[in-house]
């Protein structure tokens, strides 16, 4: 059992300056949730225009190619490195990892409050691209020769990562020190929430692989604005060597994001199930640990058409879908804890189980693109574009807005559950099937990816359909979740201004940021008396009787 604490009450009353200036971490936790969503929301006003222009053979919404390819670039990048890393390691590490290991802050919340403005400065600096007369124009990837070559402003994308990734190094240092030198009194490390493991593998990723892509992108300054040629073969550098440094990151990056989500469905689901999490210890040092160290050797399958030699192939085709075993650990313990589990389907849950079948489905659409054979075929089509959301962005994201809604009541002290929500639910969940499964289905036909106009596959058919029709729908969907995702923001402010009161530990859970403090959590989270707890405490000992 552990030790009961006093009720710290709700924070005082504040002003904005208050804000400004805070180094507590839940008031830094709730900034980075309300930049993430604010870069979710242009990057899906992108997406939008993106799916608009597609709709039709020809230009029809945008001026110009540069054009499209800067929506393309703003929204890839905002919605990697602006609204799922700051989301799932800004927002949810900075609320409730503290709590969770029932800290009273961040081990350096001066470092803290630091990494969140350089969060916002650098999404202000990615705004500026719209308004600025040489905007980038080279995709989110930023591949040379083309980003050197063109006319675009590749400064603003690269000082944007720098300072996105300088923000998530401080960060990862932060909370790597905070979880293993501020752990409650009696805390092992066997006795810490999923969510608080695979946010310090996350952060051991990101500590490891963004001065790689910093490395790249400052390469990619010189080589456009100081004429140095570190890409440029005729004066005897490597354009692929861009393409290795960033996947190299970037690949690394997708489990940056996958890991926190999977740790927020996990807690999640054994708190509405009432059961401990299945195969804890396999979970957390085969399936994410595992993860960890096998993503680093993974990046290859990304180059698989460049021209290397087979036997590379083969290797990273080895690795590839090695890494599918801790994921399958990973997912047989999701299974595990739901069985005969007394499910609880609230939003938040619905959100969770929804995310089974979008990683089974990412999943299962990834093993091709291991393979070399297949990969020559669907590389850069519109199949990578649809396998990439399931797995990664839709997961990921249905991962966050499963979080946001299971601890809305520890935020606020009101349900954000109801008919809205769950109406948002269904509508995002079609939505992005409708979108995205005629995606699969022209891409493996040949549909490339990244095409602005596609006239010249206006006879291309599938199943009797143009490559235009199936685009059609597609653009279709994109509005069923863009109608979804506007009901569930206006959702969000509604019911944190006036939503039904929620008692303090609403879903019966037993981790410490349910247990130990008031709803919101007051200065110094705890109240006057530290937490302990002893050998046999967990939070997840619902069926300890």
């Amino acid at each position: 059992m552990s030790t009961h604490t006093t009720a710290a009450g709700h924070a005082p009353a504040s002003g904005w300056k208050e804000w400004v200036l805070t180094t507590d971490h839940k008031r830094i936790g709730v900034l980075y949730l309300i930049g993430s969503m604010a870069a979710f929301g242009v990057a899906g006003l992108m997406a939008l225009i993106i799916r608009l222009e597609q709709m039709e053979l020809g230009m029809q919404y945008v001026a110009s190619a540069t054009q499209y390819n800067s929506f393309l670039y703003f929204h890839g990048a905002a919605m990697v490195l602006a609204f799922l890393i700051p989301g799932l390691t800004g927002f949810a590490a900075n609320y409730f990892l503290p709590l969770m290991i029932g800290a009273r802050d961040v081990a350096f919340p001066r470092i803290n409050a630091f990494s969140i403005w350089l969060f916002y400065f650098a999404i202000v600096l990615a705004l500026l691209s719209f308004v600025i007369p040489d905007a980038p124009d080279i995709m989110w990837t930023g591949y040379p020769p083309y980003s050197v070559t063109t006319t675009g402003n590749t400064a603003f994308y690269v000082f944007t990562v720098h300072l996105l990734g300088f923000s998530s190094i401080l960060g990862a240092v932060n909370f790597l020190v905070t979880v293993i030198y501020m752990r409650a009194p009696g805390m092992g490390w066997n006795q810490l929430n999923i969510f608080v493991w695979t946010t310090i593998a996350a952060f051991v990723l990101q500590l490891i692989f963004i001065p790689v892509l910093a490395a790249a992108v400052t390469l990619l300054l010189f080589d456009k604005y100081m004429g140095t040629h570190f890409y440029d073969p005729s004066a005897g550098g490597d354009v692929l060597l861009y393409q290795n440094l960033f996947w190299f990151y970037s690949h690394p990056a997708v489990y940056v994001i996958f890991l926190p989500a999977v740790g927020i469905l996990m807690d999640i689901m054994a708190t509405m199930c009432k059961n401990r999490i299945f195969n804890y210890k396999a979970a957390v040092y085969a399936g994410i640990w595992g993860i960890v160290a096998i993503g680093g050797i993974v990046w290859i399958h990304h180059l698989y058409i460049t021209g290397m030699p087979d036997w590379i192939r083969l290797g990273h085709m080895v690795t590839t879908l090695l890494i599918s075993v801790p994921v399958g650990i990973l997912v047989l313990s999701f299974w595990g804890t739901l069985y005969k589990g007394a499910i609880t389907y609230n939003t938040a849950m619905m959100y969770a189980v929804s995310c089974l079948y979008l990683i089974l489905l990412g999943g299962l659409t990834g093993i091709p693109l291991a393979i070399p054979s297949m990969t020559v075929h669907l590389s850069e089509t519109s199949y990578v574009h649809a396998h990439f959301h399931f797995i990664m962005a839709l997961f990921s994201a249905f991962a966050l807005f499963a979080g946001i809604y299971y601890w809305f009541p520890k935020m606020t002290g009101r349900y954000a559950d109801g008919p809205i929500a769950t109406l948002s639910f269904w509508l995002n969940f079609i939505g992005v099937n409708v979108t995205f499964w005629p995606l699969f289905i022209i891409g493996k036909e040949g549909m490339p990816r990244r095409y602005w106009n596609y006239e010249m596959f206006s006879d291309m058919t599938v199943f009797g359909y143009t490559f235009q029709q199936f685009n059609t729908i597609a653009t279709y969907g994109s509005w069923i979740i863009a109608v979804g995702m506007l009901l569930q923001f206006m959702n969000f402010i509604k019911a944190a201004i006036s939503g039904p009161v929620a008692p303090l530990n609403p879903w019966g859970s037993k981790s410490l940021e349910w247990t130990h403090t008031a709803s919101p959590p007051g200065p110094g989270n705890f109240g006057d008396t530290d937490v302990v707890v002893d050998e046999n405490w967990s939070p997840y000992e619902y069926n300890r009787g």
